[in-house]
């Protein structure tokens, strides 16, 4: 059950939460920058991250959203801008606070699972018991195997225990469940939620728009180097949206038929109907003699969100 946080309805600006004003935010960044050359990857955008909280950062590709999160992890200094931990300019000490699941992790090779929890266990002063994190990842079957040789989802799941080795405050996972079937992401969740009810901190980038609902109290959508929109998921959605959609398949169609008396989106299987009218709707539909077999009617998700304000072409 995710917590209920106040949402901030402007777009650009503030720092992205607060709860009360005695909750200041774990990790907070302000006008936060990074350039390459002539290109302005990302826009001083503001972000403040709640302890105990989850941010889903979610974008098109190219909308820098990796880059955000190297700046926030220490990975890559920013250009302009700065980022505060507790209030404070970050330290050298900030690193042994944070966990980071890389987008992509190149691991020793020709060692085990167990060796390569151990050897990165060895780089921190203070780590969580190995057993805990093998038995809450799920990895006791996989511990004498090279780590090259485990599934997408096993793999995963020693990335994670190796992002949580030395107990970290904060945690970034970067797109962690892509390329994983839906069981494989199905768990992946249940370990991330495992994590949240402990209190922890977590910032989340996916391109699952199921993933961000389920898991994150809190989004913001980048596009272009800037958030354009922040907030939790359902107010995000109550603001943009006042209406639903009626899916029906294209055989619904009368015979020789190709188009409906309502503005339609049409896909390879389906036509989508954009309504806030459903009995007129409806209605209309029938007197035009499309059948309502296979009609599903559903409420406006993250997904529509995202299209509505990223777009739908195609990006690189």
């Amino acid at each position: 059950m995710k917590r209920p946080l106040q949402a901030d309805n402007n777009a650009t600006g503030s720092s992205l939460w607060r709860a009360r004003s005695s909750d200041p935010a774990l990790l907070e960044a302000r006008r936060l920058t990074k350039v390459f050359g002539e290109v302005r990857a990302v826009n001083g955008i503001d972000l403040g991250i709640p302890p105990g909280s989850c941010l889903g950062l979610l974008g098109p590709n190219g909308a820098s959203k990796t880059t955000t999160l190297e700046m926030l992890e220490g990975v890559t200094p920013p250009s302009e801008g700065e980022i505060r931990f507790r209030g404070k300019q970050r330290d050298n000490a900030f690193r042994y606070s944070v966990g980071i699941m890389f987008q992509t992790t190149a691991l020793p090779e020709f060692i085990t699972v167990r060796e390569t929890l151990k050897l990165f266990a060895s780089l921190y002063p203070r780590t969580r018991p190995l057993d805990e994190l093998i038995e809450r990842c799920a990895l006791q079957e996989y511990l004498d195997r090279d780590n090259r040789r485990l599934s997408g989802g096993q793999r995963q799941r020693m990335l994670l225990a190796i992002a949580l080795v030395n107990d970290p405050e904060i945690i970034f996972l970067d797109e962690p469940t892509t390329g994983l079937d839906p069981q494989a992401r199905r768990n992946f969740w249940a370990l991330v939620e495992d994590i949240e009810r402990e209190g922890k901190t977590l910032v989340l980038s996916t391109h699952y728009m199921e993933e961000a609902y389920a898991l994150c109290d809190e989004i913001a959508i980048m596009d272009h180097g800037d958030i354009i929109a922040k907030g939790t998921p359902a107010d995000l959605l109550a603001r943009h949206f006042h209406d639903v959609v009626l899916e029906l398949p294209l055989s619904a169609l009368p015979a020789g038929r190709t188009d409906i008396p309502l503005t339609a989106r049409r896909t390879e299987e389906s036509f989508e109907i954009e309504t806030s009218d459903i009995d007129n709707a409806i209605n209309t539909l029938l007197r035009a003699g499309v059948s309502l077999q296979g009609l599903r009617i559903r409420e406006r998700t993250l997904e529509d969100l995202f299209l509505e304000l990223t777009g739908r072409q195609l990006r690189a």
